[in-house]
């Protein structure tokens, strides 16, 4: 089986056919997944997607793109928030310099509110990180020797520094359609130097779809093609992957049940 860490089942392109998409997913050997939180005030939607599909849990967290949207959340409500037995992590939150949606400032401090409520709980922080490395590796090591968090890298496509510094700091890194694409020898690269019980493997559908759907909407289902791309980057059989990721998704987000 496999597990897709990171999926956002509530957006429009998912809406007319939700059903159809979890059973596609379970037909392709992927029997969980966790619908990623991008702003609170949507919190509600998100956890009746994952209230209505036993395979689909969630998170509750402000995206980096909204981290100024929501700097008026406190930590003690994504603490409340987080005790619903659907919800497995906290996040996404993060840092985006890329697109700078919201104020430097502004995704910072949003990074260290998600960070504190994922210390406070024990909640894995699902972190995006986009064109940020030196500022994300500084905050990952300023607030880890406060007190260590669980935490993981999702739809990794930073550089070697950032994934060595959070396997250091006892994160994981996740994988994504990115891996799969021709032009991403680099980042092959760097999987190999992950080690194999700290790796992960998502869609972040419904975007970045692998090959051989690249430039399509993406889905849970696709997961596979990333976990084979991973599986033949890293030197072991695809059913090793799947075994390998899925504990791992199991060890970080404790508190999804096995199946």
């Amino acid at each position: 089986m496999l597990i897709d860490t990171h999926c956002h089942l509530d957006f429009p392109d998912f809406e007319a056919e939700r059903d159809d998409i979890v059973a596609r997913a379970h037909a392709a050997g992927v029997k969980q997944m966790i619908t990623i939180s991008t702003r609170v005030k949507k919190f509600p939607t998100i956890l009746a997607i994952a209230e209505k599909y036993p395979s689909v849990f969630c998170s509750v967290g402000t995206h980096p793109h909204n981290a100024d949207e929501e700097l008026d959340i406190p930590v003690s409500e994504l603490v409340a928030l987080s005790q619903h037995p659907r919800v497995v992590a906290i996040g996404e939150a993060g840092l985006d310099y890329f697109y700078d949606n919201a104020p430097r400032d502004a995704q910072q401090i949003g990074l260290v509110n998600h960070i504190a409520t994922a210390r406070e709980t024990g909640l894995p922080l699902v972190i995006h990180s986009r064109s940020a490395d030196e500022d994300m590796a500084a905050i990952l090591t300023a607030e880890t020797g406060k007190g260590a968090f669980p935490f993981l890298l999702h739809c990794f496509s930073s550089g070697p520094e950032i994934a060595r510094v959070g396997v250091e700091l006892g994160g994981y890194v996740s994988f994504s359609g990115i891996l799969t694409f021709p032009k991403s020898e680099e980042l092959r690269e760097i999987a190999k130097t992950v080690p194999l019980e700290r790796m992960l493997v998502e869609t972040d559908a419904p975007y970045l779809a692998p090959k051989p759907f690249r430039g399509k909407r993406n889905e849970p289902a696709y997961v596979a093609h990333t976990a084979a791309v991973l599986a033949e980057t890293v030197g072991v059989s695809v059913d090793e992957i799947a075994r390998i990721t899925t504990e791992n998704a199991f060890r970080i987000f404790s508190k999804m049940p096995r199946v």
